[in-house]
């Protein structure tokens, strides 16, 4: 109540009030004032990032049992928000239900990679082109700040496994979601964004076995160049050979080690 008297009496325009008497209820407000603390991301969406992140990375091995006694120890949840967060990552098809009500990391398989290839093409490709179609200025800024960071990234990586870390792969798929974002399909995003991530176990699987070095900036670039002069055939064209030269070498990873 003080306050808000102080604050009607320093009202604006008025000229008749010192400015010292105005900062001073200003800095009395402002002691008062209570900050909004952060909000805590609920206990299901804690899990299911922390649990997607280590399936996603390889913690799991292809396969795993995933006990809900192990996880609680592990992430110290309860048995609740780690049955919902494993139900939504059996949804994206990174873990699988079995017959006794269990959890196992999803298999890595050539029949898998060859349907989140499929669906990569049918879909990323069709969200590129309606992107170059509806980008803006704010676009093309995104697009050239995400493939920025990426380049600097690996321009101080070596080659092989180590190219595939934590910090490579946030501004990988920061850099690839860039390029959808003007898409104006919501749900096309999304898919293409579940996609990609059901792909990344792949990658990394493939970097493992990595015989032969593979620089992907060149194949950055030309993406991004085609993108940002609108060249959408071309544009759409190097994204499909993009999704394609990874399905071919996981294959290949895949060939060496026929029980993974």
């Amino acid at each position: 109540m003080v306050i808000a008297r102080l604050s009607r009496s320093c009202g604006m325009g008025t000229g008749s009030r010192p400015l010292a008497a105005c900062n001073f209820m200003h800095k009395i407000h402002n002691m008062y004032k209570k900050e909004s603390p952060a909000r805590t991301p609920p206990l299901v969406e804690q899990a299911f990032a922390q649990l997607r992140q280590d399936v996603l990375s390889g913690n799991y091995a292809a396969g795993a049992k995933l006990k809900l006694d192990e996880l609680q120890t592990a992430y110290g949840f309860s048995s609740s928000p780690l049955r919902e967060a494993l139900s939504r990552l059996a949804q994206e098809g990174l873990v699988r239900a079995d017959e006794r009500r269990g959890f196992r990391v999803a298999a890595i398989s050539q029949e898998d990679l060859d349907d989140i290839t499929r669906m990569r093409v049918m879909l990323d490709v069709q969200a590129l082109r309606e992107s170059i179609a509806e980008g803006d200025d704010d676009w093309e800024a995104a697009v050239l700040s995400a493939f920025h960071r990426l380049e600097k990234l690996e321009g101080r990586l070596s080659d092989g496994p180590v190219h595939l870390d934590s910090d490579w792969t946030v501004l990988h798929t920061a850099f690839h979601m860039s390029l959808l974002s003007a898409c104006p399909s919501e749900r096309l995003r999304a898919m293409s964004a579940s996609l990609f991530d059901q792909a990344e176990r792949y990658r990394r699987y493939s970097a493992r076995t990595r015989q032969t070095s593979r620089r992907k900036s060149d194949e950055h670039r030309q993406l991004m160049d085609a993108a940002l002069r609108r060249d959408a055939e071309t544009a759409c064209a190097l994204l499909q050979e993009h999704i394609l030269s990874t399905q071919r070498n996981v294959t290949a990873a895949l060939a060496l080690s026929p029980a993974a």
